[in-house]
């Protein structure tokens, strides 16, 4: 029996809109796949094509999004913590140690745990877990830009980019901003939305 080791990582802690989307893996040995790594060094492509592997091939994986309202109330960190105790917990079988990408390790865990910054590019199971993160999060921001016309979510996918910033001044908020977040809190104190 192979050690039941998980990788977390997350996706989508800096934009003004939309979730944070908190993946956990735990690789099968046996069934190695080429190419993993750190989501934001692969193109969107490569990206597609490695998820649904590490879908079928990995022992366990549990994915977990965690909405704006959630980051407005209890703040982003907070809001990533909790996203990666879910997903640790989420995972059948259960994992025997947990690697976190990053220099934090969620309090209560409940596994024994070791922050590795840069762990997406250094951890094969952390590399799979920002995939399936990453995938995720950009499939719901291309389901917000149809539901939410005129933010250009497809493009920037919630970041704060300059075209983003002057959509949101343009039209106000839309439900999935981070009201929190200042950008999107001085629109809203502007008295125009």
């Amino acid at each position: 029996m192979s050690v039941l080791i998980a990788g977390i990582d997350e996706a989508g802690r800096g934009p003004l809109a939309g979730p944070v989307v908190v993946a956990a893996v735990i690789l099968d040995p046996a069934r190695a796949i080429a190419g993993l790594g750190d989501s934001k060094a692969l193109s969107a492509r490569t990206r597609e094509a490695l998820a649904p592997q590490i879908r079928e091939r990995a022992l366990a994986w549990s994915v977990i999004v965690v909405e704006a309202d959630e980051i407005d109330r209890v703040n982003i960190f907070q809001a990533t913590m909790a996203g990666m105790r879910r997903a640790a917990q989420d995972l059948r079988p259960a994992p025997v140690r947990v690697l976190i990408d990053g220099n934090k390790v969620p309090a209560e865990l409940g596994f024994p745990a070791q922050a590795i910054v840069k762990g997406d590019a250094k951890e094969a199971c952390i590399g799979a877990a920002s995939i399936l993160a990453k995938t995720t999060r950009d499939r719901l921001m291309l389901a917000h830009d149809e539901r939410y016309p005129g933010y250009g979510f497809a493009q920037h996918y919630g970041y704060p980019t300059p075209e983003h910033l002057e959509r949101l001044r343009a039209l106000g908020p839309c439900a999935i901003h981070r009201r929190s977040y200042a950008p999107v809190r001085d629109c809203l104190q502007s008295g125009l939305f």
